[in-house]
């Protein structure tokens, strides 16, 4: 099962939306379904049951919970706990050398320490002109520009046309702006107005002050200094900086490597949905969004609800981490956990407490390779991106964790009964407004949204304060976090 699929026959436990929840809980029978759900009972074929049916070839018979085998969610914020676990406990990643013009999003591996004074040699901050002494100034007939290699020094009482950048005579002593200098009828430099404070400008003393608008060799750094500690994120700032100061290439945590496995006999490339098949929203969407946690997509891969072509995939892939796309449930066509199970791998999430994406997983598949199943409904899927693959890739990539923050909930917002819901969220003034179309299969919410607000399970009143988790595009930009 996959993208934007809503069915309603069970198997996909993110289906079991906040009304129908409710009225569960509502439901006045000897052992109504909400607590089946609360102490992970459901039958086969409940809402929300789908994933606690045994998988065939277990020993257990159809309808039989199996204790040992039985799904058990796991908190939403120890889920981001674990995959972040996960990424650390993987060995450790070698450092790579790449080019200024490649290395922007990723991390420092090393300090980048300065390889030159900045600046390397006297320079001039304004246009105008280099002045040695007190004025008036003869002015001197050639003129300093920006890459110059060395002017003629000044004696006292001689004055040169700068530019701005240019290399500072030796023995001048001060920058006069251009818009603070007069010639007179005989050439003479002087000071158009008093550069000094209080009373010596009260006195009309025309003297530069010394240094003027010089910048001193070694004004920022000395060769050696540490301009930025080792794990900084390379912004364009950064890169500007490493520039300066001399660098051609830069040492940095390598992106980890993704395959994305998009699953679904029902998916359409292009055009318009016809005779029960749908767009695939996700094949377009998770690259893009992988790319802006810091990942390097290797391939995009769509493989149908076909077992055989999954088994292959996940083992021909030398991925550090594989996202699938539905099939996460226990649906006829649903081949996620038994593959895993036929390959030996470790179950570190199964499930989580959390609508929508309650059925999402993380797996390791061998040393220093995870796979992360996300639901198939569009929104589900994003939440399981955030909860499971950000917090991996952002270690995997060497990456701080972002500093959480509240806001006040623009308005009430209804809790699931036992779940974190997550909500899409428009960021205005100083509230957080919750955005209609949020269900499982929607993606018209968080188009228009700056962030998720984390609900409580008992819901949120109007004004109280929510914890949001940005979307990379409301925190730094399309161009930054799209590289």
């Amino acid at each position: 099962m996959t993208a934007a699929r809503s069915t309603r026959d069970g198997q996909d436990a993110d289906e079991f939306d906040v009304e129908e929840a409710l009225a569960l809980v509502k439901n006045p029978g000897p052992r109504p379904a909400a607590e089946q759900l609360r102490t992970g009972d459901v039958p086969a074929g409940a809402p929300g049951g789908g994933d606690r049916r045994p998988a065939p070839g277990t020993g257990a018979q159809e309808g039989t919970p199996d204790k040992q085998a039985q799904h058990r969610a796991t908190p939403w914020p120890e889920a981001r706990v674990v995959a972040e676990r996960a990424a650390r406990s993987a060995p450790r990643r070698a450092p790579v050398s790449v080019p200024l013009d490649a290395a922007l999003g990723l991390v420092l591996a090393a300090p980048l320490t300065a390889l030159t004074d900045l600046p390397s040699f006297d320079t001039s901050a304004m246009d105008g002109w280099a002045v040695a002494g007190p004025g008036p100034w003869e002015v001197r007939g050639d003129g300093v520009l920006a890459g110059n290699a060395t002017p003629e020094r000044l004696t006292d009482g001689e004055a040169v046309r700068i530019a701005t950048g240019a290399r500072v005579p030796r023995d001048a002593t001060a920058v006069l702006r251009s818009e603070h200098g007069r010639l007179d009828d005989k050439g003479r430099l002087h000071a158009r107005h008093a550069q000094g404070h209080g009373p010596a400008r009260q006195a009309g003393t025309l003297d530069v002050a010394h240094g003027q608008d010089i910048r001193p060799r070694g004004q920022e750094c000395r060769s050696g200094d540490q301009l930025l500690p080792l794990g900084t994120l390379v912004t364009p700032a950064a890169l500007g900086l490493a520039a300066a100061a001399g660098y051609d290439t830069l040492t940095v945590i390598p992106r980890p490597r993704v395959d994305v496995l998009v699953l679904g006999d029902e998916l359409l490339t292009e055009g318009l949905p016809r005779e029960g098949l749908i767009r695939d929203a996700l094949g377009p969407m998770l690259p893009p969004w992988l790319r802006a946690l810091g990942a390097e997509v290797v391939a995009v891969r769509r493989l149908g609800d076909d077992a055989a072509a999954l088994h292959k995939a996940i083992t021909g892939s030398r991925a550090d981490l594989i996202v699938t796309t539905g099939g996460t449930a226990s649906g006829p066509v649903d081949h996620v956990h038994p593959i895993l199970r036929r390959l030996g791998a470790e179950l570190l999430v199964d499930g989580v407490k959390v609508r929508p994406g309650h059925p999402m997983l993380l797996a390791r598949i061998e040393e220093g390779r995870h796979l992360v199943g996300l639901p198939g409904n569009p929104l589900a899927a994003v939440s399981g991106l955030l909860t499971l693959a950000e917090p991996l890739l952002r270690t995997l990539a060497g990456r701080a964790a972002p500093e959480p923050y509240t806001m006040p909930c623009g308005e009430a917002v209804q809790g699931h009964p036992y779940d974190t819901r997550l909500v899409p969220v428009s960021l205005r003034g100083e509230r957080a407004v919750p955005l209609h179309y949020n269900g499982p299969a929607m993606l018209r919410g968080i188009a228009a949204s700056d962030a998720l607000a984390v609900v409580p399970p008992d819901g949120a009143r109007a004004g109280q304060e929510l914890e949001l988790v940005d979307l990379p595009w409301a925190s730094a930009g399309i161009d930054a976090c799209f590289v």
